[in-house]
């Protein structure tokens, strides 16, 4: 195995950021092309990015992380590394004493989603790298894990160092999502949620007492004139929200992806109105919509006047595993401050050895393997999308709509509760008690879509998970839903 310092070529890097075809686009790290318009900052010369202070942030910061003191020993680590010092300092165990010698990994050539049999390659760790992963680190992540994703982003985002960002790692998305809640809320501040939006921030934002605002979606995405009538609206006398939290790629639950034209919109609204945007893309990669796919908000904030407004959440769970527990958060150094301070005095940092291991896995694979193994499983997640919505067509069609998901794996459709054919029949146009009891007790398991709203309420709306079924399976599953379905529109 290479030495766990490998890096990205300047050529790599140059050609995979910025190469421009006759056409104005430019080619994705999963070979989808980006479509950008001549008002893109990558069209024609790069101009220099204006970045915004450190100051700008002290607002955002919430009270609690402003509290927080640095560890006096995991700040101190870096000076170990100092020639000729000897270091007395932190109580690490003597390494000697650990019992695992050897590590290999064997992995799947990322080319295996064309390939009946695709080859598989032994990694063997070496004991540098073996060495590294069995002892505490860096808070904010393995140095040359960070720095092969510092390249990642550059490559599938187009940002360079110097741009007003860096990397931390975290022990998955929810991790890191938990730890910039807490960075930014104070009881009482207002925050700015797509609706309906992902579940598992909800509790967060409850225990942080933050007040959420609901702005309304649809298949575009984000519906910017209902955020920005929302923010033309605010109470003079009340905060503008801090920020707005946003999953823009095949969104859970709704399995929306947003336009390129929305999220240049709200882009526009976080400047003019001063929050902050929490891009949360654990889908990003799980994109297999046939049209281009629209660029990030970390992306678009390069044509803003300046940039440091989008905190970034990547994650490998998707794509690599999700029992690995790895993600980054990407954006301006003092949010991720924050975010590692909390890391320092919760669990000190993301697991060594599983950090060695990734890395293992993607300096095997380069970028460009990175790419085509991304693309297997955006094929694979799509091939999956077409046959449960084909069971869906057979099964549901009449008494149920939906719009179809271009990334993710997830469907969200509304039921059709009411038989036209009979309007003397008035059922309750809510999924609820249908879902969680009737559907539950004929065996088959599904999310009523009141867990996806943030501040209540009813709604005929359901979310299914198509990532595990086989087909004899997902067929069994929409039989027992329509049977379940069909007796509450005839009032059973």
């Amino acid at each position: 195995m290479s030495s766990i310092a490998g890096h990205v070529t300047e050529e790599t890097r140059e050609s995979a950021a910025t190469s421009l075809d006759g056409t104005g686009k430019i080619t994705h790290s999963d070979g989808i092309p980006i479509v950008l318009d001549a008002a893109s900052p990558f069209n024609g010369q790069r101009p220099s990015v204006l970045q915004l202070p450190a100051i700008f942030y002290q607002k955002f910061i919430s009270d609690e992380s402003k509290r927080r003191k640095p560890n006096p020993i995991r700040g101190l680590f870096p000076l170990e590394r100092r020639p000729g010092v000897i270091s007395l300092l932190a109580g690490k165990p003597n390494p000697v004493t650990f019992p695992i010698t050897n590590l290999q990994v064997t992995v799947r050539a990322p080319s295996w989603g064309t390939s009946s049999t695709p080859e598989e390659t032994t990694l063997d760790i070496s004991k540098e790298s073996l060495a590294a992963g069995l002892q505490y680190g860096s808070t904010a992540g393995l140095e040359p894990l960070v720095s092969w994703v510092e390249g990642l982003q550059e490559y599938s985002h187009g940002r360079k160092q110097g741009e007003g960002w860096r990397v931390s790692m975290g022990s998955g998305s929810q991790d890191l999502l938990y730890k910039a809640f807490h960075a930014l809320i104070n009881p009482g501040d207002s925050l700015l949620v797509e609706s309906p939006v992902y579940s598992g921030v909800l509790p967060i934002v409850d225990e942080l007492r933050g007040e959420i605002v609901p702005v309304e979606t649809d298949s575009e995405g984000i519906k910017s004139s209902f955020l920005r009538s929302v923010l033309e609206t605010w109470p003079s006398s009340k905060p503008l929200p801090k920020f707005l939290y946003t999953v823009p790629y095949g969104c859970n639950p709704s399995g929306t992806t947003a336009s390129t034209e929305r999220r240049r919109e709200v882009l526009e609204l976080s400047r003019k109105y001063d929050f902050l945007i929490l891009e949360d893309d654990p889908y990003y990669y799980l994109y297999y919509g046939k049209a281009a796919r629209p660029p990030s908000f970390f992306t678009l904030e390069l044509e803003q006047p300046d940039v440091g407004r989008v905190l970034r959440f990547d994650s490998l769970s998707k794509i690599l595993s999700a029992g690995i527990r790895i993600a980054f958060a990407s954006g301006p150094a003092p949010l991720l401050d924050a975010i590692n301070l909390h890391t320092a005095s919760a669990n000190l940092q993301v697991s060594s050895l599983t950090q060695v291991i990734t890395l293992s896995v993607m300096q095997s694979w380069g970028y460009d393997g990175f790419k085509t193994h991304t693309e297997a499983v955006a094929e694979f997640y799509r091939q999956k999308r077409d046959a449960f919505e084909k069971a869906m067509h057979h099964h549901l069609s009449d008494i149920a709509e939906w719009s179809t998901p271009e990334a993710g794996m997830f469907f969200w459709f509304k039921l059709l509760l009411n038989d036209p054919s009979k309007p003397a029949s008035v059922v309750d146009e809510d999924s609820e008690e249908l879902i969680s009891t009737r559907a539950l007790e004929n065996g088959v398991l599904a999310l009523p879509g009141t867990s996806f709203l943030a501040t209540g309420g009813k709604t005929a709306y359901v979310r299914a998970s198509f990532s595990l079924l086989e087909q004899d399976a997902i067929e069994e599953a929409l039989r027992r839903l329509r049977e379940v379905i069909v007796k509450a529109r005839e009032g059973l």
